[in-house]
């Protein structure tokens, strides 16, 4: 059998590709499993959807020659910023609809590519980072027929006169669409040079190198989705974990107390000690050793400490450039477009109707989105809507529907071993809220 008869199939939750010829075999599926012969109850190995949920995939390949050697464009040709998922994303819709349109990726790393969320659960597959890459920056800018700005910063943006400025020099586009995500936020009593942020594949490579050779003490701080997954993936791996948060239980801005505590008791029964309704004070040096000290007066030692406290996008560029921002780069839910002619954006940096939109769901709809306004071939019609929120612990994995309201009751609709479903009452007309923890066939919001 010939590598072309192989065939890939996209998930639309979280963007994993299922490959036909590597199969899955974490989840018993040899190499050489057909998508057809997968068993309906399969699900996918990062968020928990099932077979239902995955499209066919196909990576787009220009045939056009070699970008080596390629002049930028004076003026015209598409200009994009970043070169994450919501970057590479957005650089093979426009080259599908595009073939022959300049492309120039902006990149402050190598731009190398690889799955954001298979980060919280790579330290115990023994994954390293080259484990992690899919393809190199190099290499997908060549297939796509794009050039590469690698170790390159934006430094300004003057949207009157469709002009980037980068740490190489300034660029004309015809279109500019922004894909340079959102940086780990760090409250002032964590230093940033004792603490770890994974919010990227070279942090967690940096985290991953000091944690071989032995069992470590790892102090994890902040309990919202990825501090909590990181958790997971770090007490599996044969350390001993901490977790810190100002709430009560975690996820404690999303979730009712009963949901909260059967993730916490999940999480302990791992190996994983939380510690709930405290706040750092400081965060110390202590020989090769960190020291925390909690405002309460309670000191911890740990060997690293990792901040898993939030995000936030850098504002000073797109304010200075006259876009609008709340919470993020505003954009119309539709088209992508930000306040300015010709400039899009989507992914981690953006926000819709003031909320960011920090999710892995949606960027594959915004990526055609932008490219179908980009082609001139108008909108799709499709609005944005609230994506389907999964947390990849897998002990106990939670999936939530819509936006749950502070204060307002949750009712029991199953709870038994291993399985706890709730709802929140419809607001306004609304779908209810729905939350699920544990396995079982997911729960599906209502059309």
């Amino acid at each position: 059998m010939s590598a072309q008869d192989w065939k890939q199939y996209i998930c639309r939750a979280c963007g994993l590709i299922y490959d036909e010829e590597a199969g899955d075999p974490d989840s018993g599926l040899a190499p050489g499993t057909r998508f057809e012969a997968i068993p309906d109850d399969w699900v996918c190995p990062l968020c928990g959807v099932t077979k239902a949920d995955f499209d066919p995939y196909e990576r787009v390949v220009v045939t056009a020659a070699a970008v080596a050697g390629q002049r930028l464009p004076v003026q015209g040709g598409v200009v994009i910023v970043g070169a994450g998922l919501a970057g590479w994303s957005v650089a093979e819709a426009l080259r599908a609809a595009l073939p022959e349109t300049p492309i120039t990726l902006v990149s402050a790393c190598a731009g190398d590519r690889y799955h954001k969320p298979e980060l919280s659960l790579a330290l115990g597959k023994g994954q390293t980072a080259a484990d992690l890459v899919t393809e190199t920056g190099a290499a997908a800018a060549g297939r796509l027929g794009l050039r590469l700005l690698a170790h390159t910063q934006m430094v300004g943006l003057t949207p009157a006169l469709h002009q980037l400025r980068t740490t190489r020099g300034q660029l004309r586009y015809s279109h500019l669409v922004l894909a340079q995500g959102a940086s780990p936020m760090l409250p002032d009593s964590l230093p940033a040079s004792l603490c770890w942020r994974v919010n990227h594949l070279q942090g967690w490579s940096g985290l991953q190198q000091r944690l071989q050779g032995g069992r470590r003490e790892v102090l994890v701080i902040g309990a919202g989705m990825v501090g909590c997954e990181l958790a997971e993936d770090l007490a599996r791996s044969g350390h001993q974990v901490s977790l810190l948060d100002r709430q009560s239980w975690p996820l404690g801005q999303l979730l009712p107390e009963l949901a909260g505590q059967r993730l916490r008791q999940s999480l302990e029964a791992q190996g994983v000690r939380y510690l709930g309704a405290v706040e750092v004070a400081s965060l110390q040096q202590q020989g090769a050793q960190r020291l925390v000290t909690l405002q309460d007066g309670r000191q911890l030692l740990a060997d690293e400490v990792v901040a898993a406290t939030g995000l936030k996008v850098a504002s000073r560029l797109v304010r200075s450039a006259g876009l609008a921002y709340d919470n993020g780069i505003v954009v119309d839910a539709d088209t992508l477009q930000t306040s300015a002619a010709d400039v899009f954006a989507l992914g981690d940096c953006i926000s819709i109707h003031g909320r960011p939109c920090r999710f892995i769901e949606p960027i594959a709809r915004q990526a055609q989105a932008i490219a179908r306004q980009i082609a001139g071939r108008g909108s799709s019609g499709a609005a944005h809507q609230q994506p389907v929120i999964r947390l990849k612990t897998r002990a106990l994995p939670v999936i939530l529907h819509g936006v749950p309201v502070a204060g307002r009751a949750w009712t029991v609709l199953e709870d038994r071993e291993g399985l706890l479903r709730l709802q929140q009452a419809p607001e306004d007309g609304r779908q209810p809220v729905l939350l699920q923890l544990g396995a079982g066939q997911p729960m599906r919001a209502a059309a």
